[in-house]
């Protein structure tokens, strides 16, 4: 997994998914995210600890949480077959362990044929993000950051580090959001509203926000006037966050609006995927005080 050449060309609109078992049900992790799959190791019990997590493990001198998979799906009362593997992660600068039935291949697939979950099965609390169909089977792809901030709140985005950035006058600049995430939705609207921007305007994913700004310079808009600036996440069904970067970058119309990729996938290994599509900047889920920082020196 550690390989580079396993990382699909910036831009594209393709995912590489880690395709997994718990329970008989198959899910996905993005590539991007897994820094090794490995046998189980010994874990040492944490008294008191959130009741999705096992305990901890020391691998190579690190430290790292261990995560039931089976609890946080709900299925407390299976038990981990014959072929368990551990999923050593890395995303929103934390490392961590996801304890599975199995790990079986790796797909290539655009993003266009991902399915957003439906509203009528996914629920709030649902951490389903995607539906990938493959042959006969489905994929769900979850939602690994509202996992661990189901486990850890303080790993989320924090309205406290923004209200000391101290009250400003931005209602002026309008920016456009692409996040597929309905938490991260309201929580970017939530802390940018305290930050004073306050003209926004949220998608679900690239693919809608980019017919949005082709929707105004069909009518003619003058484009500059109307979006001063575009926050986008990676991981998006339909449109991920470098395509609809490339897209604008390469757009003569567009070109201009500053970019900036809001994305838990922001690493030194991985920044130069935004950095070839053309981002302006790039920041790492849930640093929401630098994200506003940067939307000051773009736009102001």
């Amino acid at each position: 997994m550690e390989q580079k050449g396993i990382l699909l060309e910036s831009g594209t609109n393709e995912i590489e998914i880690v395709e997994f078992e718990v329970g008989n049900n198959k899910f996905g992790i993005n590539v991007i995210k897994v820094k090794e799959i490995i046998q189980p190791l010994p874990v040492t019990f944490i008294p008191h600890a959130h009741p999705h997590i096992e305990g901890i493990i020391q691998l190579r001198g690190e430290v790292l949480p261990v995560v039931d998979m089976l609890k946080v799906l709900g299925m407390q009362n299976a038990s981990f077959g014959n072929q368990q593997k551990y999923i050593v992660a890395e995303f929103n600068k934390q490392k961590v362990v996801f304890h599975v039935d199995n790990v079986t291949q790796i797909h290539r697939v655009s993003w266009s044929q991902i399915e957003k979950p439906s509203d009528m099965y996914k629920g709030n609390a649902n951490q389903v993000i995607g539906v990938v169909k493959i042959g006969e089977s489905m994929i769900l792809l979850l939602d690994f950051e509202k996992i661990l901030l189901d486990i850890n709140p303080d790993t989320g985005i924090r309205m406290e580090s923004v209200k000391k950035l101290g009250k400003r006058e931005r209602s002026e600049k309008k920016i456009v959001v692409a996040e597929d995430s309905p938490l991260l939705r309201r929580l970017l609207n939530e802390t940018l509203t305290e930050a004073g921007y306050v003209n926004l305007e949220f998608f679900e994913n690239g693919k809608e926000a980019y017919e949005y700004l082709e929707s105004l310079l069909e009518r003619n808009e003058d484009i500059a006037q109307r979006v001063h600036l575009i926050v986008t996440d990676i991981e998006m069904p339909q449109m991920d966050g470098h395509h609809l970067t490339k897209k604008i970058k390469t757009h003569p119309d567009l070109q201009k609006i500053p970019v900036v990729i809001f994305s838990s996938l922001i690493t030194d290994d991985l920044r130069h995927k935004g950095e070839e599509v053309g981002a302006d900047d790039q920041v790492s889920k849930p640093e929401i005080e630098e994200l506003i920082l940067k939307i000051d020196e773009l736009i102001l």
